[in-house]
Order: structure tokens, then C-alpha cells, then sequence
């Protein structure tokens, strides 16, 4: 973020919770596990919010198909995981050189609405996705990267550490959040249910007393 950019009105209550960063869920399905050399294929993000209340809670997600890249490696077994298939003239893919500034912009103009300085990745098992969307920014020659460069919020950590279970879809069912296995590795969906499982652990922390009370954030801003 260059100076002009800097913040210099009052924090929103999500950008005091998480010391200026916004928290973006993120999920990503790729042609593999190497983000240097394996396709990525689609990618969502979801923006969260936080209510007056201090109850954080996902506001709207962004969801793009990706072109392969030129050369990109693609493993038919990753294919047959996740459920694409890239003959369909349903996909709609976008070159990543166009769908990662979209979806940046995006990221950015929330960014900005919440007087935040950048973007924080979550997501379940989150080095792996970071590794990807970094990797893509470098291949596209991508200057403003919204996200932190390498710290992240983990899902699979906090719900281990919460619930007991690290794969998604059993720490979504032991937190109470519906989840549908044949919905499962699709971006959206995915995304969607990690930022549920976020924010249902951020709210109970701060229902346990894991963060200062509303009334002590509301003193830190400028009137």
C-alpha cells in the first residue's frame, strides 16, 4: 500500500479486532499440489463484516473459473476429485491475468471501506491456498497484492484447536454448521462454509471474553 493509500479515519470495529487487517476466506481448487507448476482452476473469496455487536459474519462472496495457464500442469486424479470438468461450456473461465485483479479490486474496495491497511488470508489448510494465489501473482506480474505475503489465519488449526477436527466438513458438523458432502470441492461452497466456520469460532471467543469488550474497542475510536 503506497502512502496516499495509508488509512486516516477512524478503524471499523472488524479493523480493530484484527489489528488493521481485513480477514478475506478463501478457497481455491487446483490441477494439483504444486503452485508453481499446477493449474488453477477456480477460486472464491468471501468478505466478512462486523456488526455493531462486534459479530463477525460473511457478507458476500466472489467467485471466478480459471483458465489454465499456458503449460500449466493439470493431474486427471485432481480432476476427478474435485468434480471439473474443463470441456464445459458452462465453466466460464477467465485468464487469471484478468480474474485475480477483478476479484483484488474487490478485495481492495473493503479494504478501504474498513479504514483496514490489507488483506488477511483464511482458509482451511491456508498455506496451500496462499502458495497458489501467490504463485498466480507472480506469473501475472501483479503489483498490488491485497493479501499479507505469508501470515494467514488457518482454519484447520482453529478448529482443531476448538472442535477437535481438522477436515472440513466433520468440524463444520461438531460446530453445528450444515454442511453437504456432495456440494464439497467446489470453491464457493467451500469458501463459503470455512468463512461460517471462522466466524463462528471468532464469535464464541469473543463470547467466552477472548476480546475486549465492545464498549473498550468503542473508546480506542477517534469521535
Amino acid at each position: 500500500m503506497t502512502p496516499a493509500e495509508e488509512p486516516t479515519g477512524p478503524k471499523s470495529l472488524l479493523a480493530q479486532r484484527f489489528r488493521g487487517f481485513l480477514p478475506v476466506v478463501l478457497d481455491l481448487e487446483s490441477g494439483g499440489f504444486n503452485a508453481r507448476t499446477d493449474a488453477l482452476l477456480e477460486i472464491s473469496a468471501v468478505i466478512l463484516n462486523m456488526d455493531e455487536h462486534g459479530t463477525l459474519y460473511p457478507e458476500e462472496t466472489h467467485s471466478f473459473h480459471i483458465e489454465p495457464f499456458e503449460g500449466a500442469n493439470i493431474e486427471q486424479s485432481a480432476l476427478d476429485f474435485i468434480g471439473i470438468d474443463l470441456e464445459s461450456p458452462e465453466r466460464d473461465a477467465w485468464p487469471e491475468e484478468i480474474a485475480l485483479p477483478e476479484m483484488f479490486r474487490k478485495i481492495r474496495k473493503a479494504i478501504k471501506a474498513h479504514n483496514c491497511t490489507r488483506a488477511i488470508m483464511v482458509a482451511h489448510n491456508a498455506h496451500f491456498d496462499l502458495g497458489f494465489v501467490n504463485a498466480a501473482v507472480d506469473r501475472c506480474g501483479i503489483k498490488r497484492n491485497p493479501f499479507h505475503p505469508f501470515s494467514c489465519f488457518d482454519t484447520a488449526t482453529l478448529a482443531g484447536l476448538a472442535y477437535g477436527q481438522t477436515v472440513l466438513a466433520k468440524a463444520c458438523q461438531t460446530a453445528g454448521i450444515e454442511f453437504d458432502n456432495s456440494s464439497a470441492h467446489a470453491a464457493d461452497y467451500d469458501a463459503e462454509k470455512t468463512a461460517e466456520l471462522f466466524c463462528g469460532i471468532v464469535n464464541k471467543w469473543r463470547e467466552l471474553g477472548g476480546w475486549p469488550l465492545i464498549a473498550e474497542a468503542d473508546s480506542e475510536t477517534p469521535s
